[in-house]
């Protein structure tokens, strides 16, 4: 999966009432179906006291991961309208979670489509969508005279690094996944072999 995707570059939020009952939906970026599954845990446990919390997510693993959740509503007037707003704006590596505090008034399946696929929109909105490609990490070990050469080529590159100073200097390294490979041999041949390299 070289290709670039559409994404959210961070969280987003949206609160509304529909007759009665308040809805509120989060929207966040998740890279792994575990990130996505614990976004949905932690929203669950914040808002524990909310009548319903719907699930929705797109993650690009492999294969490739869609799920939602009517948790508790009728029958596909929750969890399918939150996917479909995911899937018709074509984003990925994304979660939403809809919370609805019940407000004595039944909206109906129509009425709840409309208010969860609402609360995922304005959501959406809220983080903004952004053009990704997909990236690995990996981790460059290296001793101190080695360091200077490894940190000017990463630096040239225009990737994003951390640098740990210790006993021996290691940089954590984020670099799109077309990029990779010739970095690191570009790594390699800077410190004649010297590098140790690990991909995370």
């Amino acid at each position: 999966m070289t290709d670039s995707y559409r994404t959210v570059p961070g969280r987003g939020e949206a609160r509304f009432e529909v007759r009665g009952s308040e809805f509120i939906g989060r929207v966040a970026p998740a890279t792994t179906v575990e990130a996505a599954e614990a976004f949905v845990d932690a929203v669950g446990e914040e808002y524990a006291d909310a009548t319903h919390n719907v699930p929705a997510y797109r993650v690009r693993a492999d294969p490739f991961r869609e799920y939602a959740s009517d948790d508790g509503e009728p029958s596909g007037s929750a969890g399918d309208p939150a996917l479909n707003v995911l899937q018709q704006r074509e984003i990925e590596n994304v979660v939403a979670v809809v919370t609805r505090y019940y407000g004595g008034t039944n909206l109906g399946v129509g009425g709840l489509a409309s208010a969860y696929s609402k609360a995922v929109k304005e959501g959406v909105d809220d983080a903004g969508v952004v053009e990704e490609v997909p990236h690995e990490q990996f981790t460059v070990t290296v001793a101190y005279n080695d360091s200077g050469s490894v940190r000017s080529l990463l630096e040239s590159a225009s990737v994003e690094f951390d640098a740990d100073y210790e006993a021996e200097v290691v940089f954590d390294v984020r670099v799109p996944t077309v990029e990779g490979s010739e970095l690191r041999d570009r790594i390699r041949s800077a410190t004649s072999g010297r590098a140790a390299i690990e991909l995370e």
